[in-house]
């Protein structure tokens, strides 16, 4: 039985841990957070399952782990690598590998590097992996296309577009991409970074990295999409004339050609949904997913899917490139066996 312990049980982290709570081969041990309404409560009681785990939340990491004794650590805070340091640190120096959704560790950036290298020692140092993973940064627009360009002997360019209604996916998530504000609230909020999807320049720099091609720019472009009529969502309701989402264009360059194009499009009210990639190269290969990756689902999924593999890995700070690409499995502990 692999042992889990949650840092983190917001929206994802939730949604991770159910998924845990019904999976063989996994037990929750362990669960910490800072929200002062879930320390003490039962993690069954928080995560929304119709069972006590006999497990309760409490508030600092060193203590949870002695007591828990987890195999792994499911980190689900922040997006920003500063942000979740603190915490990395903390479970690593208790020698426990850890799987996290934080966007930022999925493929640091350049101005990440010297954080990145402090992880990767302390991981290295604890015998155990640390993997940045999830839907995006982690899957669909990086991981996914990386493996498409497995079967070309030739490869020029790679164009992925990932359009999603938004209207089913989670509150925090509609508001990360602006819906409800008025136009100049959204710009406002993209000039502070408060609105905008977190992992282009990592998923663009992993892409070009796993090709060869050494991107001499990259950019990262965030615009808004207004709505034309009213729409809303179970949370939300945006009139004519508000911002209903987001729409963001990330391009990696190689003296001046594009050779990585990103685009995302998130709104309430899409019309339709669904994931592409596009390499023009030898063969030529065109993937559409109609309706395209459910972004909460699957961040969840993948995270628990890839808690086997990251506890057999080599230890330090490793990525979705490096790594063998994980797969529902049913018996989790079988894959940490054959490692």
């Amino acid at each position: 039985m692999i042992r889990v312990l949650h840092v983190g049980l917001g929206p994802i982290g939730a949604a991770v841990a159910r998924q845990i709570a019904a999976r063989k081969g996994l037990r929750i041990v362990g669960a910490v957070d800072i929200d002062p309404l879930k320390v003490g409560q039962d993690v069954g009681a928080v995560i929304g399952v119709d069972r006590k785990l006999r497990v309760k939340v409490g508030v600092d990491i060193g203590t949870a782990i002695d007591e828990s004794k987890p195999d792994v650590a499911v980190l689900c805070t922040s997006s920003s690598l500063k942000g979740v340091l603190p915490e990395l640190m903390e479970v690593l120096k208790h020698g426990v590998a850890v799987v996290t959704t934080t966007e930022e560790v999925a493929y640091p950036r350049k101005d990440n590097r010297a954080i990145a290298k402090r992880i990767d020692a302390a991981a290295k140092k604890a015998k155990v992996a640390v993997l940045g993973t999830g839907v995006n940064p982690g899957f669909t627009m990086d991981a996914l296309p990386i493996a498409l360009s497995a079967v070309c002997e030739h490869v020029d360019r790679i164009e992925v577009w990932r359009v999603q209604d938004a209207r089913i996916r989670r509150l925090p998530f509609q508001q990360k991409i602006g819906a409800g504000l008025t136009p100049e609230d959204f710009q406002r909020r993209v000039e502070n970074g408060r609105v905008r999807h977190v992992g282009f320049t990592e998923s663009i720099q992993m892409i070009g990295d796993a090709m060869g091609w050494k991107l001499d720019e990259i950019t990262d472009d965030v615009s808004s999409k207004i709505a034309e009529t009213a729409v809303s969502s179970e949370w939300l309701s945006v009139a004519s004339g508000q911002v209903c989402g987001i729409v963001q264009d990330g391009v990696g360059y190689v003296k001046g050609q594009p050779k990585v194009t990103l685009r995302l499009e998130a709104y309430l009210g899409a019309p339709e949904s669904y994931d592409s990639v596009l390499i023009e190269g030898t063969p030529r290969i065109y993937s559409k997913i109609d309706g395209g990756v459910h972004g909460d689902i699957a961040t969840a999924a993948i995270t628990v899917n890839a808690i086997p593999a990251v506890i057999a890995a080599a230890p330090g700070l490793r990525t979705m490139r490096d790594m063998r690409l994980p797969s529902f499995d049913g018996g989790a502990l079988s894959w940490a066996r054959k490692g």
